[in-house]
């Protein structure tokens, strides 16, 4: 399944910029565009928004016992936990719980407003790019600080991320109280201080290296959205939950292009087309193995019509030979088959006693006998055909008679 991610931009819906990728590893295109002239977003598509940075803010909260995701109660409980914290009436900002929360414990809850992410999905709803997910732009973390400059030399920001950074994300201007905020972070790591991962976008990436005295490593904005594509983050929740089976075959795609692509599956593939040989070369040698015995038993069966008959040179289906030179003895010995009269009336008579009733008329040809005028019940023929049964005999009731039949599979 192919992905076209978008960027959701501060203030109303107008130009997205977005990048395609086809595997979700690498890039194949990235632009530009209003809504209704983004590429298209058909079947086998999946359409990622990534919320800016500068719209979300991170809160720490503690979730209450027998609360966690999925709760009816929890956005409730988000707007009373973090209710002294915000400016805005909670019923005006949109919530998003943290994708590792569990009743009980600490989590990470994404804050935004409403109207703005309810104006972007409808947005892109009316222009045919229905959204699956929403992932946030920025992200706590945890580990060493990162700093990625965005924007244009007008206009700046610095994204921050990392143990040093209060609320574990933040988007703020790039201005010289930012970067005295950046110092006294660090001089109170003291000893501890943490190494810095400096990133910068190619339009900003001279008035960094000036600004924070560093040199950067250009990153594409292209890329960034890629990345945030990856996160197991969905801001879409609660009301703004993104529902239907559509959505779910489009999760499901996403998460069989990630299987064959992204390198964290690696050993999983790895491991899967190993077991796949495995069974292969299992199966291949177990034919082998079981053709091996066919034909040995065939050589068997072979031997056995051949030293029996010393005149058979030609072995061409021996089952069907020896059956034939069997019944060729026979005949020449004078002996009765099974298939005769007399075998069929001995073991009629022995095996399956019949009423006293005399038959009005006795009916035979090789292998069936048929006597009419002789009824037997149900019980009485299940009985006969049971002691028939090894014999190579069936017993079977018809409106005429009975009828005995021979060459049935013991």
């Amino acid at each position: 399944m192919s992905l076209l991610l978008l960027t959701l931009p501060p203030g109303p819906p107008g130009s997205y910029a977005y990048a395609t990728s086809t595997d979700g590893q690498t890039l194949a295109a990235h632009g530009s565009a209003g809504a209704a002239l983004l590429p298209p977003a058909g079947r086998g598509v999946e359409v990622v928004a990534v919320a800016a940075a500068t719209q979300l803010s991170w809160q720490r909260v503690t979730l209450p016992r027998g609360v966690g995701p999925g709760s009816p109660r929890l956005r409730a409980t988000l707007a009373g936990l973090l209710e002294d914290q915000l400016l805005d009436d909670p019923e005006q900002l949109h919530f998003a719980l943290d994708p590792e929360a569990g009743a009980g414990g600490e989590a990470w809850v994404a804050v935004c407003s409403k109207a703005w992410l309810a104006a972007h999905l409808r947005a892109l709803d009316a222009a045919g790019r229905p959204v699956s997910r929403i992932v946030p732009e920025l992200r706590p973390r945890t580990g060493d600080l990162r700093l990625i400059v965005t924007g244009d030399a007008e206009r700046p920001w610095v994204l921050m991320s990392g143990d040093m950074v209060p609320g574990g994300a933040q988007a703020l201007p790039l201005t010289q109280g930012t970067l005295a905020l950046l110092n006294t972070a660090e001089a109170a790591a003291g000893d501890a201080r943490p190494k810095i991962e400096l990133l910068a976008e190619p339009a900003v990436a001279e008035l960094a290296e000036q600004m924070l005295n560093r040199r950067v490593t250009i990153h594409q904005p292209a890329k960034r959205l890629l990345a945030a594509s990856r996160s197991a983050w969905d801001l879409a929740q609660f009301d703004l939950a993104r529902t239907g089976t559509a959505r779910a075959a489009k999760r499901m795609g996403a998460f069989w292009r990630d299987f064959l692509y992204a390198p964290a599956w690696r050993p999983a593939r790895w491991g899967l087309a190993l077991l796949l040989l495995a069974n292969l070369a299992g199966l291949n040698a177990w034919a082998w193995h079981t053709r091996q015995e066919l034909a040995a038993r065939r050589a068997q069966v072979s031997a056995a019509l051949t030293q029996t008959f010393p005149h058979v040179k030609a072995v061409v289906d021996a089952p069907v030979q020896m059956a034939r030179e069997i019944a060729a003895l026979r005949q020449a010995t004078g002996a009765a088959s099974a298939r005769d009269l007399e075998p069929m009336l001995s073991a009629l008579g022995r095996d399956a006693a019949t009423a006293a009733v005399a038959p009005s008329s006795i009916e035979f040809t090789a292998g069936e006998l048929r006597l009419k005028g002789v009824q037997m019940a149900a019980s009485a023929l299940a009985e006969a055909n049971q002691r028939l049964r090894p014999q190579g005999y069936q017993l079977l009731a018809d409106a005429d008679g009975l009828l005995l039949r021979q060459g049935i599979n013991q």
